[in-house]
């Protein structure tokens, strides 16, 4: 009976067993009971950290997957534990500010970590690019684009937005006089120049998420606030090759005002986006590259957004 019943069940169930055979944390020896009747465990180890010592033991264990677990070729971050060649484009600017901060905690090697941003730069120069944006899912072995649906199958704006920024920390980070150094910080340059933000326009005044060599832009997805993808807008914006126009952003991303909240929940004003503010990742993605404070426009304060 008790293995048909849900998981959460069964963990909750085994909880109170715990819970019931006393408050002490201690080694218990690996016989299959115990006297008490309470279920054996093979060790138990109780150990109390400081706060910082904790958050530091959380960044480094996430910090591994990015360095430890990457793709070998490519250097790039894997989508998931099970994907095994497949590389992510957004999940790698994510990890290669992970590896920046590694590097300046010293938890990694400085000389290290711009092999791997070397590694990974190299690796998307030769790339399948769609008007330089890169696609969702890229194979790491050879760089060709995987199908992150049936109709996505070329370039994806906002997991490239998401890359650039990670590009571009890198190429502020490593600022030494160094040929290494320069090569990498030409490279991004390179790299994110080639962005064509204006042939994603499709001569409207929004960005168009994916663009497919297959399907065009039959996926006619705008990207429009308010969500994780305002850094999309803020590169556009701000290319020395393909900029967009003002109207771009507060006709497609702003949608003239109706992405504004201004509601209160629980006693505290939303400036923007749905109600009760939508998934955290609204305040990540776009913020870890771009520093919201002191931030604002005639929408909102991104700080008291965040």
């Amino acid at each position: 009976m008790l293995l048909r019943l849900p998981a959460h069940i069964i963990i909750l169930l085994f909880s109170i067993a715990l819970m019931a055979c006393g408050d002490d944390v201690v080694d218990i020896p690996d016989d299959n009971d115990n006297d008490d009747g309470c279920p054996a465990l093979t060790r138990v180890i109780e150990e109390e950290l400081e706060e910082d010592a904790l958050l530091d033991l959380v960044q480094k264990q996430t910090l591994k997957y990015f360095w430890d677990f990457a793709e070998p070729n490519s250097g790039m971050a894997r989508e998931r534990n099970t994907s095994g060649n497949l590389v992510t484009t957004g999940g790698t600017g994510f990890g290669i500010m992970a590896m920046l901060a590694g590097a300046e905690r010293g938890w990694l090697k400085r000389e290290e970590v711009l092999q791997r941003m070397l590694q990974i730069s190299n690796f998307l120069k030769d790339a399948d690019r769609f008007h330089g944006a890169w696609s969702h899912w890229i194979d790491g072995t050879t760089g060709r684009a995987l199908p992150f649906s049936q109709k996505d199958n070329g370039g994806d704006l906002v997991e490239t937005a998401f890359l650039v920024q990670g590009l571009i920390a890198a190429r502020e980070y490593f600022d030494a006089d160094t040929l290494l150094e320069d090569s990498l910080r030409v490279l991004v340059d390179t790299l994110w120049h080639d962005v064509n933000w204006q042939w994603y326009t499709q001569g409207d005044n929004v960005l168009y998420w994916h663009w497919s060599p297959d399907y065009g832009f039959e996926m006619n997805m705008h990207i429009s606030g308010w969500n994780e993808a305002m850094i999309v807008y803020v590169l556009a914006a701000a290319s020395p090759t393909y900029p967009i126009t003002p109207e771009v952003y507060h006709q497609g991303w702003a949608r003239n005002g109706n992405m504004k909240n201004n509601r209160y929940f629980y006693d505290i004003q939303l400036p923007l986006g749905p109600d009760f503010g939508g998934p955290l990742f609204f305040a990540h993605y776009s913020f870890l590259g771009l520093d919201p404070r002191g931030l604002h426009d005639e929408y909102a304060s991104y700080w008291e957004q965040n």
